[in-house]
C-alpha cells in the first residue's frame, strides 16, 4: 500500500473540507480554498496531508504559537484522519510530520486542545506521548 506525508497544497482544498466534515465542522471547498490561500504561505503555519493510494486520508494543521506568558511554542490547529483509515497510525505520522517541522521551526514544545468530549482523541494523544496538563473553558463572541 502506497503510504506518504506531503505539505498540503491549494489543490487539496476539496479532499481537505470532505475530511472536515467528518470531523464536525462542515465548510465548503470556497471557504476551503481561502483558508489554505492564507496559511499555505506563512512561514509559521504548514498543512501536511497523507496520501494512501493517491487519496488524501488525514489532514493536520500546525502552527507557531507567540505569547507573553510563555516561551513560543507549535500547536495543532486540527488533525483528522479519515473514519476509514483510522487506526492504520496515520493520525501518529501526520503528528511527527509536525513535530519534526516544531523542532526545524526552533520550538521546544508541542501543544493539542482538544473538546472535552472527543474522548477517543484524548487516548490517542496520551496513547502518542502527549500529557493532559490543563482543563479549560473556551469563551466566544461573534464580531
Amino acid at each position: 500500500m502506497s503510504m506518504f506525508i506531503r505539505k498540503a497544497e491549494m489543490n487539496d482544498a476539496g479532499p481537505l473540507c470532505g475530511l472536515s466534515g467528518q470531523l464536525g465542522y462542515a465548510v465548503s471547498e470556497a471557504q476551503m480554498s481561502e483558508r489554505l490561500g492564507n496559511i499555505l504561505p506563512d512561514p509559521e503555519h504548514a498543512v501536511f496531508v497523507m496520501e494512501v493510494e493517491d487519496e488524501i486520508a488525514g489532514w493536520v494543521h500546525v502552527h507557531g504559537r507567540f505569547l507573553l506568558e510563555s516561551a513560543p511554542f507549535a500547536e495543532i490547529g486540527g488533525l483528522v484522519v479519515s473514519n476509514r483509515h483510522r487506526r492504520q497510525g496515520i493520525g501518529e505520522k501526520l503528528m511527527r510530520a509536525c513535530e519534526t517541522w516544531a523542532r526545524e521551526q526552533g520550538f521546544s514544545a508541542m501543544r493539542v486542545r482538544s473538546g472535552a468530549q472527543r474522548k477517543e482523541a484524548h487516548a490517542f494523544y496520551v496513547g502518542i506521548g502527549y500529557a493532559n496538563v490543563k482543563a479549560q473553558q473556551v469563551f466566544h463572541l461573534n464580531l
